[in-house]
């Protein structure tokens, strides 16, 4: 599969996808679908949400070839997370 380029640079693509899914995913979301993965195109607004990030991404470049997807993870700030976490230790 070939890739789609990047029609935007990072700072409005970001914008654009943090606006979208924040107007128009985010109404539709519940409690069970917190931990997924939302892919959303930034241009049309259309949106897939699965469990499998790459599920996601999938079927929404299935729906809107070349389409310029912003991937979010439901619940969190991140898609993933590296490293790990610092134990606190009682004194």
């Amino acid at each position: 599969m070939a890739s789609t380029k990047r029609r935007y640079d990072k700072e409005e693509f970001a914008r654009r996808g943090d606006e979208v899914y924040e107007l128009q995913v985010c109404p539709h979301l519940t409690t069970k679908d917190e931990g997924k993965f939302v892919a959303v195109d930034i241009e049309s607004g259309a949106y897939e949400i699965d469990e499998d990030e790459l599920e996601a991404c999938d079927r929404l470049s299935a729906r809107v070839p070349h389409a310029q997807i912003w991937l979010v993870r439901v619940g969190s700030r991140y898609v993933h997370r590296f490293g790990g976490r610092e134990e606190r230790r009682m004194s």
